[in-house]
């Protein structure tokens, strides 16, 4: 009994350092989503632009990334850029400006373009809530019947674009043809 009383400490230490050694190699990007497989989540909420009132059904009919965003978002502003050449080669894109001003979105669109075909006005943030957003960005990959099919967690460049997404997408957009 004491011979065992001596080595616990060691072994708890020894489990805890594997398990800690073991996180240092974990994606941050790769969180679990329980909504991969599952319809977007319903939702009845205002556009960014105009405040005309938005669904679950205006996001249905092509695939589409759906990017989680807002203007304090630091992270938010430098993958912009990247959306907005994606949109520009017809990449389907909706936004959800998540916890924000609604007057700071309408600013800071004009100012830097909206790669979004249509942008939600999240601003209580329950749409987030819903999705299981950890922050901003976040981008889900939706097919046209908006059923979820990926889930990326941080910023899209050019990198993950060609490594994680494009071919998803453009599955998707040949699934639809058929």
């Amino acid at each position: 009994m004491r011979r065992w009383m001596l080595l616990a400490p060691l072994v708890l230490f020894l489990a805890m350092a594997a398990l800690l050694y073991r996180g240092l190699y974990l994606d941050p990007s790769e969180l679990p989503s329980a909504l991969i497989g599952k319809p977007f989540p319903a939702f009845s909420l205002p556009a960014v632009q105009d405040g005309k009132p938005l669904t679950r059904y205006d996001l249905l009919g092509k695939p589409a990334l759906v990017n989680v965003w807002g203007t304090w978002c630091v992270a938010c502003r430098v993958e912009h850029p990247v959306l907005t050449k994606l949109a520009e080669q017809g990449v389907v894109i909706y936004g959800v400006n998540y916890k924000d001003v609604n007057a700071d979105a309408v600013k800071w669109l004009s100012e830097f373009h909206d790669p979004y075909q249509l942008n939600i006005n999240d601003e209580a943030g329950s749409l987030g809530l819903n999705l299981g957003v950890y922050g901003a960005p976040e981008t889900f990959l939706i097919d046209a019947k908006g059923v979820i099919r990926y889930k990326h967690v941080g910023v899209i460049d050019q990198t993950v674009w060609r490594e994680k997404l494009a071919a998803q997408y453009q599955a998707l957009i040949e699934e639809g043809r058929q």
